[in-house]
């Protein structure tokens, strides 16, 4: 893994501990961001010594919220976008493909760590039509219920829900993946649509499965706190019978490895791990 600049613990935003390691920095330092510190760069290498191409994982999400945003304000027309978990800033923020296609697009990202709150509501909210607020999607009230996100959003018309790898970060403490994206999508106007990613459980007994499970106790031992992988039926039923958009010309609506979820070319070679065993889709509200 490369290294990269190093943001200084003296320089760190009120209300974050650069002594602990960070779920969104961890993120920001697989895909080769600079706002991260020395522990979420550990954090990192524990996680590559468990599985070393696990900054692909990081990297396929991206590549998918970039061609489903894509997707979705140039194909399916919509202008409208609530990102639950956004996460920090990076290159090819939600806003900036979706303003891309469509300047009027409106953007309300929302994020319930204090890190994302304290390095990204400045970058995030770049112009008027883009909103950041704070709230936590396993307490879906918090943020369907904020003026921010009432107001900016019309919930008259079509909305674009991101889910993106965010729910397998579940502790068990709140309410459960599928509760939130129940509670979220009734709310949702018709014609909506929503979009999930989640780490898979491929729940066969192969060497995939012994990886993840690797990895996912790592990340339950370690500072992050932990996280939950799902299989495919699992992930399925999170979208509560909405009808999936085809992964790709001729092929079954399903749940897929991001990597093969209309992928900007041909796949040359086999997917690894990491690429495996990041999967999602994205579903439409009749």
């Amino acid at each position: 893994m490369s290294e990269h600049a190093e943001t200084s613990a003296l320089d760190s935003p009120p209300g974050v501990d650069p002594n602990r390691a960070s779920v969104a920095r961890v993120y920001d330092y697989l895909l080769g961001g600079n706002t991260h510190y020395e522990v979420d760069r550990k954090v990192a290498r524990e996680l590559a010594e468990k599985m070393p191409e696990v900054r692909d994982l990081a990297v396929e999400n991206r590549a998918f919220l970039i061609r489903a945003c894509t997707f979705l304000a140039r194909n399916a027309g919509i202008d409208q976008y609530l990102d639950c978990g956004s996460g920090l800033p990076t290159a090819e923020n939600v806003h900036q493909v979706v303003q891309r296609v469509n300047p009027d697009a409106k953007v309300v990202y929302t994020d319930f760590d204090p890190v994302v709150t304290a390095h990204g509501r400045a970058l995030l909210e770049e112009n008027e039509r883009t909103r950041y607020v704070e709230g936590d999607i396993y307490r879906p009230a918090s943020i369907l219920e904020d003026e921010v996100v009432r107001g900016h959003l019309d919930w008259t018309r079509p909305i674009a829900l991101l889910f993106v790898a965010t729910l397998h970060h579940w502790k068990g403490d709140r309410a459960r993946p599928a509760e939130v994206t129940q509670e979220f999508i009734d709310r949702l106007p018709p014609g909506s649509f929503v979009v999930i990613s989640h780490i898979l459980d491929p729940h066969d007994g192969s060497d995939d499965a012994q990886a993840m499970e690797q990895l996912i106790e790592t990340v339950r031992s370690g500072a992050l706190g932990g996280a939950t992988m799902r299989t495919r039926a699992e992930i399925r039923e999170l979208f509560h019978g909405l009808e999936l958009v085809p992964p790709g010309p001729g092929a079954e609506p399903e749940i897929v490895p991001l990597a093969a979820w209309w992928p900007a070319g041909p796949l040359l070679s086999g997917m690894n791990v990491a690429q495996r065993l990041i999967v999602g889709g994205i579903a439409r509200k009749p």
